[in-house]
C-alpha cells in the first residue's frame, strides 16, 4: 500500500511539472540578426582563412557557383570596378517557408554589406543564418575567383 502511494505522488508531480513547463509561444526565430541601421550587431564567427580581393584588372560583374545548402541554394553575385567589389547581391538563396523568409531577410542585407566592407570572401556568419552564411562565403568565392579569372 506504501509503494502505491509513493508511485502516485510521484507520477502526479510529474504530470504536473510537464503541465507547468513553459514554452515560447513567440514565432521569431533567436538571433537571426537586426535589419540594416538599427541596435546592435548580431552575434558573429569569423570564416577561417585568407581570400583574395579582386585584382586592378578586374572589373564587370560575376556570379558566382550556387553552394548547396540544407535549405537550398545560395548564390552571388559581385559587380566589381577599379579592382574593388562595389556591389553583392545574393540572387538566389532559400525562401521556401516563412522561417527561410524571416531568416534572411536580415541575414542577406548583412552578408551583402559584410562583403563590401571585407572586399574579400572572409567575412562574418551571421548568427542564426549559419547554413546561408556558408553558402554565401562559398558562392562569393566563386565569385571572386571568376573576377580574377
Amino acid at each position: 500500500m506504501r509503494r502505491i502511494a509513493i508511485t502516485f505522488a510521484a507520477t502526479v508531480s510529474v504530470v504536473v511539472l510537464l503541465f507547468s513547463y513553459r514554452t515560447s509561444t513567440d514565432s521569431t526565430p533567436v538571433a537571426v540578426g537586426r535589419p540594416l541601421g538599427t541596435g546592435t550587431q548580431p552575434t558573429r564567427t569569423t570564416s577561417p582563412g585568407p581570400s583574395p580581393t579582386p585584382g586592378a584588372s578586374g572589373g564587370g560583374t560575376f556570379t558566382g557557383s550556387a553552394a548547396d545548402t540544407r535549405y537550398g541554394p545560395v548564390q552571388v553575385q559581385i559587380t566589381v570596378a577599379g579592382g574593388k567589389i562595389t556591389d553583392a547581391q545574393a540572387v538566389e538563396y532559400p525562401q521556401e517557408s516563412g522561417r527561410d523568409v524571416r531568416i534572411n531577410s536580415t541575414a542577406v542585407p548583412e552578408l551583402n554589406q559584410e562583403t563590401l566592407q571585407a572586399q574579400s570572401a572572409q567575412i562574418d556568419t551571421v548568427s542564426g543564418a549559419t547554413y546561408t552564411s556558408e553558402g554565401y562565403q562559398q558562392s562569393l568565392q566563386s565569385a571572386i575567383d571568376a573576377a580574377h579569372g
